[in-house]
């Protein structure tokens, strides 16, 4: 079962730990996941229907 659910984790290409929910605004449906590192940020935007991401936060 621990399996299955390392699938459906989003990980950070430079350290492979599983991505945060951080920052996600229902009413606009706009969801940013983070590296807890601060590698990697990935935000949905559904306006737009795609994935922004940016690499190294800081």
């Amino acid at each position: 079962m621990k399996r299955w659910l390392s699938i459906f984790n989003e990980r950070c290409p430079k350290c492979k730990t599983a991505l945060d929910v951080s920052k996600s605004n229902a009413l606009q449906g706009k969801v940013v996941k983070t590296c807890p590192n601060l590698h990697y940020q990935k935000e949905y935007h559904p306006a737009l229907e795609t994935y922004i991401e940016h690499d190294d936060m800081k």
